[in-house]
């Protein structure tokens, strides 16, 4: 019986079965962290997106919850915000290369003014084909418990939290890409 144990044991753990066991990491599950995504920190369990209101690109109220079914990389922004517009057209390069029916980037705009003012700010910037989302009273940004911009929080297709990033980012870099990529396998 113990050879049998034994043996079964060894198997397992070749198998990568003892790494789960003891709740290490099996090589290749971990998300790829390096680069301008270093800084990419996982949610702690299960975090459910807030279903707090915000407005669609078109002025209609909505919430994360008719986004779900698609992996969302949702990026808290400000025209007035420095880093924020350095990594804007970064963003429109992600969802340029991997934006699909699996994927999305969900620009959300912090600004007070009308959703005008942040459409011709976009096509000031060269990226008019950008939709943004607004969220005038921070009332989302501050339902995700953000800190400051830019803040870009990952979802998953069933609308948790997988993680988030403060601070800017090269989203249209291998580093990012991969990170995107691991998620939407």
């Amino acid at each position: 019986m113990r050879r049998g144990l034994l043996a079964g044991f060894i198997t397992l753990a070749a198998a990568g079965g003892l790494a789960c066991l003891l709740g290490t990491p099996v090589m290749g599950a971990e998300p790829p962290l390096a680069g301008s995504v270093a800084k990419f920190s996982l949610a702690n369990g299960q975090r459910p997106a807030p279903s707090t209101r915000f407005i669609d690109p078109a002025g209609k109220p909505v919430t994360l919850a008719a986004l779900r079914g698609k992996l969302l990389l949702v990026n808290f922004w400000a025209t007035w915000c420095v880093p924020c517009v350095h990594e804007l057209p970064s963003l429109e390069r992600l969802q340029t290369a991997l934006g699909s029916d699996k994927f999305q980037v969900v620009l959300v705009s912090e600004d007070r003014g009308e959703a005008d003012e942040v459409r011709r700010f976009l096509t000031k910037i060269g990226l008019p084909k950008m939709p943004s989302y607004r969220d005038p009273p921070l009332a989302l940004f501050r339902a995700f418990d953000g800190h400051g911009l830019p803040t870009t929080v990952l979802i998953d297709p069933q609308g948790n939290e997988i993680g988030r990033l403060e601070g800017d980012a090269a989203w249209d870099q291998p580093d990012a890409l991969a990170l995107i990529r691991h998620f939407l396998q």
